[in-house]
């Protein structure tokens, strides 16, 4: 099993079981900028306890050995962390980020924009969320990596809406970085 196959399979799972989400990360940025590796897959959900098990038991049944824990699921939903599961046959680790009470992530949620692949409808995080997302992934690690990944949506995406980006960069206090990039 490939990243997209993997993929396209979560997806089809969050949606059957009507868990809100949008993907980030890397595989957002090889589509909203320029295609980079990336060792895994991170997700943004709106799990809610009642959930869990459903949403494990769907996991399990993509790869009969795959890592996956309860407790870390349970766990990251209360405290709005994350948990990972991991698909053993590709060695895939998909890292699922609780969207929680933080206004931040349900505006990702909510602003998420649906694209087709191989004939599956996948929600992403939209190009200005990843954006904001990384300055901020930015700030706390100062890895050039995430500039990196900013300037390449910046170059490619032609239409977004830089007001919200200013806006909410104020907001997160991250205008800052953003300001030069924009130039």
């Amino acid at each position: 099993m490939n990243f997209q196959e993997l993929l396209i399979l979560v997806a089809k799972i969050l949606e059957n079981l009507k868990i809100p989400y949008a993907i980030t990360g890397g595989y957002a940025v090889s589509v909203w900028g320029r295609p980079r590796a990336t060792f895994d897959i991170d997700v943004i959900v709106e799990l809610l306890n009642p959930q869990i098990d459903s949403l494990k038991k769907a996991l399990q049944e993509i790869s009969k050995v795959s890592y996956l824990d309860k407790n870390a699921m349970t766990e990251a939903v209360e405290r709005a962390g994350e948990f990972n599961f991991i698909d053993s046959e590709s060695g895939i680790k998909i890292d699922f980020w609780i969207a929680g009470r933080d206004p931040i992530t349900k505006k990702e949620i909510e602003r998420r924009i649906p694209k087709t692949i191989s004939r599956q409808r996948i929600y992403f995080i939209s190009p200005e969320d990843l954006i904001l997302s990384k300055l901020r992934w930015y700030k706390e690690s100062d890895s050039s990596r995430h500039l990196e990944d900013v300037e390449s949506i910046l170059r490619i995406q032609k239409d977004l809406d830089l007001e919200y980006l200013k806006t909410e960069s104020a907001k997160q206090s991250t205008s800052e970085i953003l300001g030069p990039l924009l130039k």
